[in-house]
């Protein structure tokens, strides 16, 4: 398999015992991690973009909710209902069904590629960082989110492009999250609320990029960054020293931890792509709602994000 690197340097041990540390504090020993794509698979939902009629209706100008309190409905959706804008930040500004870069998953034909120049305010540059979202339409397809007495997770592959292709900024450039429900009394994480009732949250892994220019070295590197441990605090994980394809997932087990995993290739996760175990936000979670994707960039009104490909996205279930 050809790959691209980045670096090429050993395993840097401070940080490795610092991202040990962070897990075991997060409540790592609670529960066995579920790697994901365990289980039954659920057809209705998840995509593998063989369809070479797929298409996506962008609806634009897109939401940006979170800035500007503006959803400017209705959001853009894909053809074949699997897939729409979100909401609050509104979805990449090309969606565009391309063929699958080499060394993908064996047969595969189509993927989907993904990216943005405008990701805030339609025509309106904030130069700062900003994400739109494409989210996976998991709930409305099923008919309501996944119990964790089911354990829940998912997997998706993701094509990391040559890094003379990534946008030249510091900084996050692309997620893999979920959307998890808990019941927050009001007393835990970083939310507060009066009373009893049901709260969203976003745990997920973010793909980071230090270029060169900014960090004084004398070449760029990525990591992985993981949302979040039991006080909200996002902390590092590896070091991403190759590009290509790279496989993630998540899983949701019935005491209400969230498992982590990635992995180089397309190749199914195994136990040893365990990345963490974590109660994000000092939650335990109790319902699955989706997964899906941010596309992060500089929102400058000029230049493009890192444009990333994503394929054979699947979410599976243990208990019936």
């Amino acid at each position: 398999m050809q790959k691209h690197y980045i670096i090429s340097t050993g395993i840097c041990w401070h940080t490795l015992l610092t991202f040990l540390a962070l897990s075991i504090a997060g409540g790592f020993s609670q529960a066995e991690p579920v790697v994901p794509g365990t289980g039954f698979s659920i057809p209705k939902v998840g995509d593998n973009f063989e369809d070479e009629e797929w298409s996506f209706r962008y609806n634009l100008p897109k939401s940006s909710k979170n800035l500007d309190e503006r959803t400017r409905g209705p959001g853009g959706r894909s053809k074949n209902g699997r897939w729409y804008e979100g909401v609050k930040r509104g979805q990449p500004d090309v969606v565009r069904r391309v063929a699958t870069p080499e060394n993908g998953i064996p047969g595969s034909k189509g993927a989907l590629l993904l990216r943005s120049r405008q990701t805030g305010i339609p025509r309106l540059a904030s130069y700062q960082l900003q994400q739109d979202d494409f989210i996976c339409n998991v709930r409305s397809r099923l008919g309501g989110a996944l119990p964790v007495h089911q354990t829940p997770n998912f997997v998706v592959r993701v094509f990391m492009p040559p890094v003379e292709e990534w946008e030249n900024r510091r900084g996050p450039t692309f997620a893999i999250r979920a959307a998890v429900e808990t019941t927050n009394t009001g007393s835990r994480g970083l939310f507060s609320t009066a009373g009893s009732e049901r709260e969203t949250y976003w745990p997920g892994m973010f793909i980071n990029f230090k270029n060169k220019e900014r960090s004084r070295l004398d070449y760029d590197t990525a990591y992985l960054s993981i949302r979040s441990d039991r006080y909200g605090r996002d902390f590092k994980g590896p070091d991403i020293t190759q590009t290509g394809w790279w496989t993630f997932g998540m899983s949701f087990t019935p005491d209400g931890q969230v498992h982590y995993y990635a992995s180089e290739g397309v190749d199914d996760l195994t136990e040893e792509d365990h990345l963490t175990s974590q109660y994000p936000y000092g939650f335990r979670c109790e319902r699955f709602k989706t997964f899906f994707f941010n596309v992060c960039n500089g929102d400058n009104g000029k230049t493009w994000s890192t444009p990333w490909i994503i394929d054979d996205s699947a979410v599976y279930y243990i208990e019936p």
